[in-house]
């Protein structure tokens, strides 16, 4: 089940895989897939199944298709670390897909420029649309709401018996709005959320909204 927010008069859909539907925009906003992270520790020695490798891709086909976005922009870490062979499915994907592709540059985001140009994904620093400012690092600004990645926010929910689970979340404040990590394998940084902020977590193919 997917939840949606208004912001700023703009309709925003979050769905369950972590990605967010921006209504008005057709635009698909993914946060730190980390594509080629299993190939790159399997080359150095984890026991990780190699299948993992395309879960991430499966989780882009399957939302793409689902919403038929305009575009789709990665707020950064679309690629963990150097080339290996997950940009040969990635670029099988690109030219599948029939939205635009933009990267917003992240830390991880090492591949040359001209690479991603060459397939068709468009890079950036950052962006602005109308009132709103995508980056990868959280960045606060005085005038526009920001949607970023980086933090893979989870946050940890308690119930009786002192039993304790941690979820990977999209964490709200008043002007940013941080997406939760798309990749499958990477980790959650739990954050402690003050009463003004919003936690909406994914389980079991939902987006719930907690207090």
């Amino acid at each position: 089940m997917e939840h949606t927010l208004q912001i700023q008069n703009n309709l925003f859909t979050l769905h369950p895989s972590g990605a967010i539907f921006w209504q008005d925009k057709s635009m698909l906003l993914i946060a730190d897939v980390h594509l080629g992270k299993v190939t790159h520790f399997r080359k150095h020695g984890a026991a990780i199944p190699p299948h993992l490798a395309f879960k991430n891709l499966e989780k882009l086909t399957e939302v793409s298709n689902h919403f038929q976005p305009k575009t789709v922009c990665f707020l950064g870490d679309l690629f963990h670390s150097n080339l290996n062979t997950e940009w040969n499915d990635f670029a099988k994907w690109v030219d599948y897909t029939s939205s635009d592709i933009v990267l917003i540059n992240g830390n991880h985001d090492i591949i040359p420029k001209y690479l991603f140009e060459e397939v068709g994904v468009s890079i950036y620093e950052e962006q602005v649309i109308d009132n709103f400012l995508l980056t990868h690092h959280p960045t606060e600004h005085e005038t526009l709401f920001n949607f970023c990645g980086h933090i893979h926010p989870g946050v940890t929910l308690g119930g009786v018996g002192r039993q304790t689970i941690k979820l990977a979340c999209f964490f709200k404040s008043e002007n940013q709005l941080i997406l939760p990590a798309f990749g499958t394998f990477t980790g959650k940084y739990l954050l402690t959320p003050t009463e003004t902020d919003e936690i909406y977590v994914l389980v079991d193919g939902e987006v719930l909204k907690v207090s």
